[in-house]
C-alpha cells in the first residue's frame, strides 16, 4: 500500500502561496488566516522532508523542490475542479441548501434545526460541509455560514453573535486552568497566547486541532481545556457537556458570518429565524457575564 497523500488543504495552500509568493495573498484567496497557510505549508514540508520555500524578510522564493512540485500539482487541481463542475447541480424546488462547516452544523444548527423545520413543514433541508471558498462557490447554496474575517466574509454578511472566546472543560475533569492540558485551535489570530497576555499567564497548549468545533468536542470528552467561540459552546454549556473554567473571555479575531440568497424566501426565513435564536444566546451570555 502506498504512502498516504498529504491533505488536499495543504496542497492548495502550497499552490496558492507558490503562485503569489506570499502567504498573506494565499490566505486572502483561500479565505484563511496567514497563520493557517504558514502552518499547513510547514506541515507539508515536514511530511516531504524538505523545504519548499526560502523565507526572506521581504517575501518568499521557491526552492528547487518547490519549483519542481508546482507543475506536478497544478494539473491535478485543475482536473479536480473540472470534475466537480461536471457533476454539480443547482438547488431543487422546495430544497433549502445550507453550506457550512461541520462545527457550525454540529454545535449551532443541529440543536435548533427541528424548530425551524416544524415552522416550515414540507421544506427539505440539505446540509453541505464546506471549508474552502471554492467549496462554497461550487455548492450554489442558498445559505452560507463561513468562518473568517469581516473582509473575507463580505459587506452583505451578518456576523453571528456572541463572538468572544471562552475557556471550557468537561465537568468530570478535575483541576484548574494552570494544571490541565490546553487545547488550541490553530490557524486563528486569537488563542492561548492572547489569553496569557490579556487575562492571566497559562502554559503552552499540548493538544492542537484546526477547528473550534473539534476543540470543543475534545473538551467535552475530557481531554483538557479548550478556548472556543462562545457562540459555538452555548449548547454544550446549557446541556452540561462543558462548563466554564474561568469567568473571563477575550475578543475573537475571526467569526462566523451568515450570507443568504435574498431572492429565496426560505433562505430569508432561515436567516431571520437563526438571528433570532442567536440573539437569545447573546442575551444569555450577557446575563452570565453580569452575574459573574
Amino acid at each position: 500500500m502506498g504512502k498516504p497523500l498529504p491533505p488536499l488543504g495543504w496542497i492548495r495552500s502550497f499552490e496558492a502561496a507558490a503562485r503569489h509568493l506570499s502567504f498573506t495573498a494565499a490566505a486572502e484567496e483561500l479565505g484563511l488566516t496567514q497563520s493557517a497557510i504558514s502552518q499547513q505549508i510547514k506541515a507539508l514540508e515536514t511530511r516531504l522532508g524538505l523545504p519548499l520555500f526560502i523565507r526572506h524578510a521581504r517575501g518568499l522564493a521557491l526552492t528547487d523542490a518547490g519549483r519542481r512540485l508546482v507543475p506536478e500539482i497544478e494539473a491535478p487541481l485543475q482536473a479536480l475542479a473540472l470534475a466537480m463542475d461536471g457533476v454539480k447541480t443547482g438547488p431543487s424546488e422546495g430544497l433549502l441548501t445550507i453550506a457550512t462547516s461541520v462545527s457550525v452544523a454540529h454545535w449551532i444548527l443541529a440543536p435548533h434545526l427541528t424548530e425551524f423545520r416544524n415552522q416550515h413543514p414540507g421544506l427539505r433541508v440539505h446540509l453541505l460541509s464546506a471549508i474552502w471558498p471554492d467549496d462554497f462557490h461550487s455548492t450554489q447554496a442558498d445559505v452560507e455560514i463561513r468562518f473568517g474575517s469581516a473582509k473575507q466574509a463580505g459587506s452583505d454578511a451578518d456576523l453571528l453573535l456572541p463572538n468572544r472566546l471562552i475557556a471550557v472543560k468537561s465537568p468530570q475533569l478535575a483541576g484548574g486552568i494552570q494544571n490541565l492540558p490546553l487545547i488550541e485551535a490553530v490557524g486563528t489570530s486569537s488563542g492561548w497566547r492572547a489569553w496569557s497576555k490579556h487575562i492571566a499567564p497559562v502554559g503552552a497548549p499540548s493538544l492542537f486541532t484546526d477547528t473550534y468545533g473539534m476543540a470543543l468536542h475534545l473538551a467535552v470528552n475530557g481531554n483538557g481545556v479548550a478556548l472556543v467561540s462562545e457562540l459555538l459552546a452555548d449548547h454544550a454549556l446549557r446541556t452540561g457537556l462543558v462548563e466554564r473554567i474561568h469567568s473571563a473571555s477575550i475578543p475573537s479575531g475571526e467569526g462566523y458570518y451568515l450570507s443568504v440568497d435574498k431572492d429565496k424566501p426560505d433562505a430569508l426565513a432561515l436567516r431571520n429565524w437563526l438571528l433570532g435564536k442567536l440573539a437569545k444566546i447573546t442575551e444569555r451570555a450577557s446575563q452570565a457575564q453580569d452575574g459573574i
